[in-house]
């Protein structure tokens, strides 16, 4: 029996491309030369490495997370301006001075060298390649001992005290009158922390700054340089560069707080949101550029009664007066003589500083602490 339906055929005879029976099908795409994977291997290659990086990364952080809620955990809660909140602080400065003051001890050596004799070395890579021919590689981190333990103990007391300052002296204070003159309390407080921590540096400042500017080195190590002092000067010795170090060392730290905290907080007031909308990463970006930018504002600041240090260790005699000694040494070297060295010390303090500031806020951060500086004013209180 005939349908009573009409055919396809019939429909695509009588509407043409109208019929939706009618409609071309598809191409097959055509392969080209620049779709053929076969030949272009290396994107391939590419891909492939970004995704193992991809997975490496998402294995660390994975690995930094656990082992940051071990750490949490053993730990327990740290209140903010507590016992063990301090406790943290001193070690994540301990960890911040200590290893980066090492890092650099060539730069350091060099530095501490010309400001003794200016035409000694021409240049940096003059100098290490002079020391190591005559010292060998070891050479070239004379002093580094000293260094590590002196400054790891300074970090300790300094980021440790600055902590615990500005907190005391935020309180005496009050609130609203901490924010008002915020700036004159990072000053106070530094100072305050350095005061201390300058007197735990200074006889292994002393046995550093001896063994790094005198050739050979008079010493072979932090303890025998401690022991060769003590027989020749008795305790004393050990801090007879005191009185400079406190020169040196707390307008550079007053700075260095003081600058940071407010690099810092200018940071955070011209990027979009507030503090804490950003990550961890990010922030611990901040603090290193906060650091190098405060870094090299110390570097000017206390440069040259660096220079006086380095030459009254170097050079003062037994027995003579604090004062007799450094106008001596001034009239030796002059004022231009205070600026041997200078931007040595500026690349030398800014990379210093900046790594400082990102390895003690990335401890905080691993302890489940606030990182530092930025932080919102207090909310005015209404009478």
């Amino acid at each position: 029996m005939p349908s009573l339906f009409p055919s396809l055929d019939a429909l695509s005879g009588t509407f043409g491309v109208c019929s939706p029976f009618n409609q071309p099908r598809p191409s097959e795409p055509q392969s080209t030369t620049f779709s053929r994977t076969d030949i272009f291997r290396t994107w391939s290659v590419a891909d492939d490495a970004k995704a193992k990086a991809q997975q490496l990364s998402d294995v660390a952080v994975k690995d930094y997370q656990k082992a940051s809620a071990a750490a949490q955990a053993k730990a327990g809660k740290i209140e903010l301006y507590s016992g063990k909140y301090y406790a943290a602080c001193i070690t994540g400065g301990l960890l911040a001075c200590g290893v980066t003051h090492w890092a650099v001890t060539p730069l350091d050596l060099v530095k501490c060298r010309r400001q003794v004799d200016s035409k000694l070395y021409k240049g940096n890579f003059e100098a290490w390649g002079k020391i190591s021919r005559a010292e060998g590689i070891r050479g070239v981190y004379t002093g580094g001992s000293p260094t590590f333990f002196g400054y790891s103990a300074q970090g300790a007391f300094k980021y440790g005290g600055y902590e615990f300052f500005k907190k005391f002296y935020s309180d005496l204070a009050g609130e609203q009158n901490a924010y008002k003159y915020k700036t004159s309390l990072y000053l106070t407080a530094s100072a305050s922390a350095e005061f201390f921590a300058d007197i735990a540096l200074c006889p292994l400042e002393a046995v550093k700054v001896r063994m790094q500017t005198t050739m050979p080195p008079f010493a072979t190590g932090t303890v025998d340089g401690l022991s060769k002092i003590i027989s020749k000067e008795g305790y004393g010795g050990l801090y007879k560069g005191l009185y400079p170090l406190w020169g040196r060392q707390i307008p550079y730290t007053m700075m260095k707080f003081a600058s940071f905290e407010t690099i810092v907080e200018m940071i955070y007031a011209r990027l979009p949101g507030t503090k804490s909308d950003y990550s961890k990463g990010a922030q611990t970006g901040v603090a290193f550029t906060g650091g190098y930018l405060a870094g090299i504002l110390c570097a000017i600041v206390s440069h040259p009664a660096d220079v006086m240090v380095s030459k009254l260790n170097a050079s003062r005699l037994p027995g003579e007066a604090f004062g007799a000694a450094t106008s001596r040494i001034y009239k030796d070297i002059g004022f231009a003589g205070l600026w041997n060295g200078l931007p040595v010390r500026i690349v030398m303090i800014g990379t210093l500083t900046g790594l400082q500031w990102m390895i003690y806020d990335s401890f905080k951060i691993f302890m489940g602490l606030p990182t530092t500086g930025g932080a919102a004013p207090p909310t005015e209180t209404k009478a």
